[in-house]
């Protein structure tokens, strides 16, 4: 088996105590540190100015009772009300900005670790899922890296200066005034700690709907035909009474800060009100310095409040982001092979041959038991070799270790000579054109499609390969040409067309080796006849691998390996392998129907076997065949 030892590009890396999350998710603000110094001093700005307009409200108060001029004082706290919420606003513009920049390098940064991710992930988790957290999670964090943290250090500054300003005018008051904070403050603090758990379970719960939605609506045929609609509504109806019963213990405890919050607030208040007005009557304290303290007391319980609200949405967006964490985390397909510490036992030496693949003794296990067992072979260049077998022998696993979508669990796979755990992903991978039994057709136009695997390849050259694979008539049937929509998972298309449209797309990469898995499965006898003749038509220049069940694909092949249980149980040309492989004849029996028995020959060649079927014409035949 192999690993991977590879960093993902552009995403950095932490640990897993809560510090080390914060310092990775802010990480993303590289690049943004200007604009948050900016946002920073203005904030600082702000805070300045609100701190200095109870000094100012007090001093207007003093004037008219003193019976002084107010009008300096007016147009002071005028421009300092009028600057401190520009300051404000350019600073929320600005922290706003940001957020959507971090949001974006957090999307392209979890899609660049998605579309890298090995296959077995895709195997073990739900689209949809994925899907909720490139959407749905990221979204929460844009007020968690930007507003959240920030206004929790803006909350903070500012009630430290208004505190500070507060025990000045009068330290009785003060503390009376966190006699009061304490109790609401402290348990609305202790509230917001629960939002981080209950938030990752509701996003988890988000992301179940949008896998069932996914599964629902990418079968709606099958579901119609099926008349399942009501039960596929009722599942995701489940799915959406766990997000329901997940969103209210949400809302539960969010429902418990706001008025925990209020409490302490009014609570402060009316005592600063029973307290500041005995102190004002004994002379202890002027009434300008009672509302200077009642403007700083609300100086210090807005961003009190502020920040705790704040801390709410770091504590939920944490939640999304160990969501998205999770997939960051997982390391990626790609970078240089190392080989596993119990490589397999070195043959003989070797020199450079004529084999395109190689496999050696590979052995493959999914977690549910072994798929292939000591499996070898050789596919020579410029050769047609098929796979041949009843469904589960492994010859599609065959395939997707040849792609490396898995490692092998001992044995090796050459290329060109070269074990391919001594070669990257890309670097195999550039050796092949893999078209897939149920080959995707992306949304998008045919050109797009096509362009998928050959993005430099011209209009002639796309023409072209579409007339190799008989797909012709699908440009002549509208004015849009290679421009034609083909519809969401090539809906607009019979299965046959994005069968073809796919091999099209093999063909265009233009790899030394071509891998088809069942490229006739979809096709009927016409249009089989003419992909046939465009598989022959590419192996005249390349080496094919073609995994088969009907043998009109097969017959004419250099190499046929007939697997069964994992293993390879015959290997040799159709004329051999009917004279000696009866699991084969089986196979032959059942698609022509009448198979005479071997006919003893005159001599020591193998015996003869004769086709009595007119169907063989379908094989490209239109005689008995020997």
């Amino acid at each position: 088996m192999y690993s991977e030892n590879s960093a993902e590009r552009g995403v950095p890396e932490g640990g897993d105590a809560d510090g080390s999350r914060v310092s990775h998710l802010l990480s993303y603000l590289k690049g943004h540190t200007g604009v948050l110094v900016a946002a920073g001093s203005l904030s600082l700005v702000a805070t300045g100015l609100s701190l200095a307009q109870p000094l100012l409200v007090s001093g207007v108060i003093d004037a008219i009772t003193e019976s002084r001029p107010v009008g300096l004082l007016v147009t002071v706290l005028v421009i300092v009300l009028l600057s401190a919420s520009i300051g404000n606003g350019v600073r929320d513009y600005l922290l706003q900005r940001t957020g959507e920049s971090v949001v974006r390098r957090l999307r392209d940064a979890l899609t660049h670790r998605l579309m890298h991710l090995p296959i077995a992930e895709f195997d073990r988790r739900r689209t949809g899922d994925l899907l909720s957290r490139v959407s749905a999670d990221t979204s929460m964090l844009r007020a968690l890296v930007t507003s959240g943290v920030f206004e929790l250090v803006a909350g903070a500054l500012m009630a430290l200066g208004a505190a500070t300003a507060m025990l000045l005018v009068d330290p009785t008051l003060f503390l009376a005034t966190l006699v009061g904070l304490a109790f609401g403050l402290s348990t609305a603090v202790l509230a917001a700690r629960k939002m981080r758990p209950l938030s990752e379970q509701a996003q988890a719960r988000v992301g179940e709907i949008t896998a069932s939605v996914e599964r629902a609506f990418s079968a709606v045929r099958t579901i119609r035909a099926a008349r399942a609609e009501a039960r596929e509504t009722a599942e995701v109806g489940q799915r959406t009474l766990r997000a329901y019963e997940a969103g209210l213990r949400l809302a539960r405890w969010r429902a418990l800060i706001a008025p925990l919050s209020a409490l302490g607030t009014q609570t402060a208040f009316l005592l600063v009100l029973g307290v500041g007005g005995a102190r004002v009557a004994s002379g202890a304290i002027s009434v300008s310095d009672l509302v200077a303290f009642v403007l700083y007391l609300f100086l210090l319980v807005n961003p009190l409040v502020q920040a705790i609200g704040a801390y709410t949405q770091i504590m939920a967006g944490l939640g999304a982001w160990d969501r998205i964490r999770e997939i960051l985390r997982i390391p990626p397909e790609g970078g240089t092979a190392v080989r596993s510490k119990t490589p397999p036992a070195p043959g003989p030496d070797r020199t450079p041959s004529s084999a395109a693949l190689e496999f050696d003794a590979v052995t493959f296990d999914y977690g549910d038991g072994p798929v292939l067992n000591e499996v070898s072979f050789t596919v020579e260049k410029g050769t047609l070799t098929a796979l041949v077998g009843p469904s589960g022998a492994g010859k599609s696993t065959i395939l997707a270790l040849v792609e490396r979508f898995y490692d092998p669990d001992s044995g090796s796979i050459r290329v060109d000579s070269t074990d391919i755990g001594d070669l990257t992903h890309a670097q195999v991978r550039e050796k092949f054109a893999y078209v897939e039994q149920e080959a995707p057709v992306m949304s998008g136009t045919i050109r797009e499609n096509l362009l998928v695997a050959a993005p430099g390849a011209t209009d002639a050259r796309l023409l072209e390969v579409l007339e190799d694979v008989n797909l012709s008539e699908i440009l002549q049937r509208t004015p849009d040409g290679l421009d034609a929509e083909v519809g969401d998972d090539g809906v607009r298309l019979s299965g046959g067309q994005r069968q073809r449209l796919a091999i099209a797309r093999g063909l265009l990469a233009d790899a030394p080796v071509l891998i088809l898995d069942e490229p006739t499965s979809q096709l009927d006898a016409a249009n089989e006849a003419a992909m046939r003749q465009a598989v022959f038509t590419a192996a005249e220049r390349r080496t094919l691998i073609v995994v088969a069940h009907r043998l009109s694909t097969v017959i004419h092949a250099d190499q046929i390996l007939i697997l069964e249980e994992g293993r390879v149980i015959g290997r040799g040309t159709h004329r051999e392998l009917v004279a000696s492989n009866h699991q084969y004849r089986d196979l032959v029996n059942r698609q022509i129907m009448n198979i005479g028995d071997p006919e003893p020959a005159e001599d020591d060649s193998p015996p003869k076997v004769k086709y009595q079927m007119g169907s063989l014409s379908t094989m490209g035949l239109d005689r008995s065949v020997e």
